[in-house]
């Protein structure tokens, strides 16, 4: 079992390898606004499949990678999104503003030593994996995953069942366990009812984030106060509709 756990593995980075060189060769050529978003969304995956597998020869150092790139593109990300709530909102100058170097920075990501070292890293790891498993480091893989798993789904309800809950927190634990189901599921830690309210929930707490961060920023930076009484109105009710849909969430996972 931890062979055929080992190969689904193995094929879910070399999956994801392709991924990520197919946006970076997007980010090189700016061939479109979503590259940047869709290899961000492929480091998400890649650390959802290696969460699980922490402690396990080369697992750190391509975690690390992952997250180093990862912490390298969440402020250009940030700003892009700014910029689409910015021109939908008709603030075409405060948008094109955050958008007018969006080539330069494209490629300055597709270049980045983050990325070279991340795909450096995934190019040797299934080679790494194979040998400590000829060597014995690698046993129980399937339980191991299950268990950790399952940890990642009990601190979910518990922080859902904590009155004061965080819902920075919250939107963590929500992503975390829901791309590590995808990443799994032959171990059927979640059905489509399921991952279809996690996605909910974490799209209400996205939203909600976003008009927390923007409203921050506005009060250093003069060109989003147009836009301050619209946000704080829609932040409200983001708050209210986010916190309804985690009740319902923790009602789905009180019968999981």
């Amino acid at each position: 079992m931890s062979s055929a756990m080992l190969d689904h593995v193995i094929a879910q980075v070399l999956s994801l390898q392709v991924r990520l060189l197919a946006c970076q060769a997007r980010l090189v050529a700016d061939t479109d606004s979503e590259a940047l978003h869709d290899l961000r969304i492929g480091v998400r995956r890649l650390r959802s499949v290696l969460r699980p597998l922490r402690a396990l020869p080369g697992v750190d150092q391509l975690e690390g990678a992952a997250k180093a790139l990862g912490s390298l593109t969440t402020p250009l990300r940030d700003r892009e999104v700014l910029a689409a709530q910015l021109l939908e909102r008709q603030q075409v100058a405060a948008a094109q503003a955050r958008l007018a170097q969006r080539r330069q920075t494209f490629a300055s990501v597709a270049a980045s030593a983050e990325l070279a070292r991340l795909l450096a890293i995934i190019d040797a790891f299934p080679v790494f994996l194979r040998a400590a498993q000829r060597q014995g480091l690698i046993r129980r893989l399937q339980q191991r995953i299950d268990k950790r798993l399952e940890k990642q789904w009990k601190q979910l309800r518990q922080a859902l069942d904590d009155p004061a809950h965080d819902r920075h927190r919250l939107r963590l634990l929500i992503k975390r366990v829901r791309y590590a189901a995808e990443a799994y599921p032959q171990l059927q830690h979640s059905n489509s009812r399921l991952q279809k309210a996690l996605k909910r929930a974490q799209s209400e707490l996205g939203r909600w984030h976003d008009l927390l961060q923007w409203l921050l920023q506005a009060e250093q930076q003069r060109d989003l106060a147009p836009c301050v009484s619209h946000w704080q109105a829609q932040l409200a009710k983001a708050e209210q509709g986010a916190d309804a849909t985690l009740e319902r969430l923790q009602a789905q996972l009180a019968q999981r």
